[in-house]
């Protein structure tokens, strides 16, 4: 067994391994518990717990899809399961599903009629089918059955403020503040009103700091707390709080907008820049940051980047005549006289237009800024531009009141990285691999067990996608390794095994060319070994990497180093295919062509490729991962969070964090 693998067991003790992952699950440790659960399913496959208990570590992994559908067959195999009932109801809820939601606590509630989690999260989902008066009568009931429960005055305050019922809101606030004065969301939505209702910044302040004392790592809250210092015109104290936001989530787009506002106000243009450049990466349409990079560029003198971008915000918003007055501006100041009178004829007359009905809400977003008085006919264009493109943003969910839940174990701990987004890598021939609790990180080809069954090479030969980093003393041996080699091929007829044997120190060692060369030897020797072709892959993969990172490449021009790109990936996609047409059931060789396919932006191939492996090896989780992720790319939300979630559950970690990405809202 390969160390560090999980246990393989003849005869699996379920019952232990159920202990050993519930144990995992107290401890917040789900992708690990995911795995024990994983093994005693495939045990038993009958027992509703593990599903169950599955369904709770991915509910904490904010995996919905994957939750409800364990739920769904936990409940399948013992519909007298209540917990189960209650955690589909909490992964639909999360997922939108809020009359299905509804119907999962009905059916828990017949098991627990009073119960006040089920109860509570059901009212909870009436608000968002928008059925206020029974929402409001549930919230009533509830408060009847459990009058020191704070959370339901919170919850009969949100129906009576989507019932425009100010007064009554904020009489529930207080009373929930004066069951339980650390109640956060109390503090926000009091906040809420203090602005929406009379503009009382200071009031809203005083509440957001105390919210910000009980939940300090809450980004959205500093985001806030920072519009509403701006708007008492402490500028300093805003920008700290963008700041501490983004030091919490480094990739929260309206932080960066907002810092990126504040940066351009104070002419600080190159910080502006970098913050709505980042906003970009994460989302190329967003047209409020595109409308202040362009203004950016502007004052930077790019007037042809300027360009680009208000037309892109021009084509988005055709009616909004601020993007075609700024635009006009940059073609007169560019001696495009013609394309200038045009564009500030139709802005006059879009803006004309506009003035005789309210303008439409933006799409998406939170637009706070305070309306002022009617501007004069000739400042048209700037009063639209600060409402709709150039106002600071806030978060609206930090006051969303949250499920609870009857199970003690439903935790809303979720295991939040920071990390690059990316596929997952190729597969690699190495005599080293770095295995974890989670996944062995080891594969199956049957041309390496054959290879290692002769003994003929001097290290055991694996299969693997985490090579870790090695120390002297090792890379030390795979030198002498290769000196072996040498004195043996300079005495001795030459054999493919030696050729590979070395080619494979070469690799280890990092030296690519002479891999290649050594393994072109050995197709030349035994053409038919599907083996080869997957190590000269692997060597001119590694070397095409370091070339493309390297100095030295910078010798070439932009076009040049692309087409030299290209045309090693396809030398790459040859080997592969090469490889494939000696071992039709070789997964590995197909995942690797998927990736490589990937690189060279073939998608629709690389998803074949990767389906053909997933057909081969049904627990790929890399094939999953990597399949999902071209989904999302091409806008297949569905199916893409469906692969993520097959992925988590066979251990790659990353699919959990691209799953809350995709999902958040």
């Amino acid at each position: 067994m390969v160390a560090g693998a999980m246990p393989l067991w003849s005869q699996v003790n379920t019952e232990q391994v159920l202990r050993i992952g519930q144990n995992a699950l107290y401890f917040e440790d789900y992708m690990l518990s995911i795995q024990y659960f994983n093994q005693a399913i495939q045990a038993k496959p009958y027992l509703a717990q593990p599903y169950f208990l599955r369904a709770i570590a991915k509910l904490n992994l904010e995996d919905y899809n994957g939750a409800e559908a364990d739920a769904a067959k936990a409940l399948e195999l013992n519909p007298f399961l209540t917990d189960a009932w209650e955690v589909r109801g909490v992964a639909r809820q999360n997922l939108g599903k809020n009359r299905a939601a509804i119907d999962d606590y009905t059916e828990a509630l017949k098991l627990l009629p009073r119960n006040r989690q089920l109860l509570f999260n059901r009212a909870l989902a009436l608000i968002d089918i928008k059925e206020n008066d029974a929402a409001r009568e549930a919230f009533d009931e509830i408060i009847g059955y459990y009058p020191g429960f704070d959370n339901a005055y919170l919850g009969r305050a949100r129906v009576e403020l989507e019932q425009a019922d100010t007064v009554a809101a904020k009489a529930d606030i207080d009373k929930a503040l004066s069951i339980n004065k650390n109640a956060a969301n109390a503090y926000i939505m009091r906040a809420d009103i203090a602005i929406k209702s009379h503009a009382d910044f200071e009031g809203a302040l005083a509440d957001i700091d105390q919210a910000i004392k009980l939940m300090p790592r809450v980004a959205g809250l500093y985001i806030n707390r920072a519009f509403l210092r701006y708007n008492l015109d402490s500028y300093n104290g805003a920008m700290a709080d963008y700041d501490y936001a983004l030091s919490l989530e480094p990739y929260n787009a309206v932080a960066l907008f907002n810092r990126g506002l504040l940066l351009a106000e104070v002419n600080a243009n190159d910080l502006a820049l970098e913050d709505f450049n980042r906003v970009l990466e994460l989302d190329p349409d967003d047209y409020r940051a595109l409308y202040n990079r362009a203004m950016i560029y502007r004052a930077k003198g790019n007037t042809e980047g300027a360009i680009a971008d208000i037309s892109r915000v021009a084509d988005r918003f055709p009616d909004f005549p601020g993007a075609l007055y700024l635009r006009g501006e940059l073609y007169r100041e560019s001696g495009q006289l013609a394309k200038a009178e045009r564009d500030f004829k139709n802005a006059k007359a879009k803006a004309l237009a506009l003035r005789q009905e309210p303008e439409p809400a933006e799409e998406g977003g939170s637009d706070t800024s305070t309306p002022g008085s009617e501007a004069d006919d000739e400042a048209i264009p700037d009063e639209l531009v600060s409402k709709r493109f150039a106002s600071l943003l806030t978060v609206d969910d930090n006051a969303s009141i949250q499920e609870e839940y009857n199970n003690s174990a439903i935790r809303g701990k979720v295991q939040d990285r920071n990390i690059n987004i990316e596929i997952e890598p190729m597969m690699q021939l190495s005599f080293y691999s770095a295995p974890t609790e989670l996944r062995r990180n080891t594969y199956y080809i049957r041309e390496v067990d054959d290879l290692n069954a002769t003994r003929q090479l001097r290290f055991v030969l694996v299969v693997t996608s985490v090579v870790p980093a090695l120390d002297e003393a090792v890379i030390a041996r795979h030198f002498q390794s290769i000196e072996y080699y040498n004195s043996h091929l300079a005495t001795h007829a030459a054999r493919p095994i030696d050729h590979i044997g070395r080619a494979l120190d070469f690799i280890t060692v990092r030296d690519y060319q002479n891999a290649e060369k050594d393994i072109d030897r050995a197709i030349t020797m035994a053409p038919d070994l599907a083996l080869n072709y997957l190590i000269r892959a692997q060597a001119r993969y590694s070397r095409y990497q370091l070339e493309r990172n390297s100095s030295s490449s910078q010798s070439y021009d932009a076009l040049t180093r692309a087409s030299l790109g290209r045309k090693a990936l396809n030398d790459i996609a040859d080997d592969l295919d090469r490889a494939i047409s000696l071992s039709p059931r070789s997964a590995v060789a197909y995942y690797n062509k998927g990736n490589i396919l990937y690189e060279l932006e073939e998608y629709d191939l690389a998803t074949a490729a990767y389906n053909k492996a997933i057909e081969l090896k049904p627990d790929f989780g890399e094939a999953y991962y990597n399949r999902g992720y071209i989904a999302l790319k091409a806008g297949r939300s569905n199916e893409g969070v469906a692969d993520l979630s097959k992925a988590g559950e066979l251990g790659i970690i990353p699919a959990y964090n691209l799953i809350k990405r995709i999902t958040r809202p």
